[in-house]
């Protein structure tokens, strides 16, 4: 994919100056607690995480590693928000309760002594994480399992070859480990799934046209192949929470086809544009699935059972 190298890049940098610094993330406590030093998050990069994920007030935040409750804290104070946060340290447990305390947001907040890896995420709207890269790819299933729109925000480890849909990088001189002076933030929408056969009746010009979707999914990049008036092109999009973007390039007489709806339970609905500039069309578009198809599993994951 287009970022890999880039990120595989920002992976290795960072992790190469956590091993020189002889510090550990304090999620890394879910497989040894005590073992390890924890490192709180810097309230600059809590603050730009939690923008990123556009928390609000309908929200439902789970913290996996919530160390001193900073994260969880903070989106109930500034947001409105309400959170939990996981951890196995009870001495860490036992500070971001008091900390919930003094801020006034008991109500909104609880910290749970539970493994990260066994938490419940289904009430999550939100999720924020500070893990290293092994943990997070041992998560991304249960991620991707989540539903459509739910929003992940991870700082300084990615989630392997799944594409965030934002990153930036942020300067943060009081930051020691890592990649010290520098934090990498990562935001990612779970997408529905649509792999498998489509179909769709068009009214094109007066003229009822069908089209048949055969569709392969890996994570939120779409491509495949719809059928148009006897001709089996080829298409590439993406999907972001329940919103997918699909677009067949004009070309051989073929004008460009760009198809953009919401996907529902087995449907999808929404606006086809045909052609482009001043010429161009633009009808109503739905679609039904005929059958399912599975996801496309990563490179990272196959390699990972070898």
């Amino acid at each position: 994919m287009k970022m890999a190298s880039m990120l595989n890049i920002v992976k290795t940098l960072a992790g190469m100056a956590l091993v020189l610094s002889g510090l550990s993330l304090p999620a890394v406590a879910q497989d040894g607690r005590g073992d390890v030093v924890y490192v709180p998050t810097p309230q600059i990069v809590v603050d730009t995480m939690l923008e990123m994920a556009k928390i609000g007030p309908k929200d439902f935040l789970i913290d996996l590693g919530s160390g001193d409750g900073r994260f969880v804290i903070t989106a109930a104070t500034k947001y409105g928000a309400r959170a939990f946060g996981v951890d196995l340290d009870t001495y860490l447990l036992k500070l971001a309760n008091q900390n919930a305390q003094k801020a006034g947001v008991t109500d909104k907040v609880r910290f749970i002594e539970e493994n990260l890896f066994t938490t419940d995420l289904s009430r999550a709207t939100v999720i924020s994480t500070y893990l290293l890269p092994e943990m997070n790819l041992r998560l991304r299933p249960k991620f991707m399992a989540m539903k459509p729109g739910t929003r992940i925000v991870t700082h300084d480890y990615h989630l392997g070859e799944w594409d965030p849909d934002e990153q930036r990088e942020l300067i943060v001189p009081e930051k020691k480990v890592g990649n010290p002076g520098v934090s990498y933030l990562f935001y990612f929408m779970v997408p529905a799934r649509v792999p498998g056969k489509w179909q769709s009746l068009v009214n094109i010009g007066g003229r009822d046209t069908p089209l048949e979707f055969n569709l392969q999914q890996e994570f939120q990049e779409i491509e495949g192949k719809v059928e148009i008036r006897d001709r089996n092109v080829d298409l590439r999009g993406r999907i972001l929470g329940e919103s997918i973007r699909m677009v067949v390039a004009g070309r051989d007489g073929l004008p460009r086809h760009e198809f953009s709806g919401q996907i529902g339970d087995g449907t999808i609905k929404g606006m086809l544009v045909i052609g482009e500039g001043a010429g161009r069309q633009q009808v109503p578009w739905s679609a039904r699935q005929i059958q399912r198809g599975e996801l496309k599993r990563a490179a990272d994951e196959l390699a990972a059972e070898k």
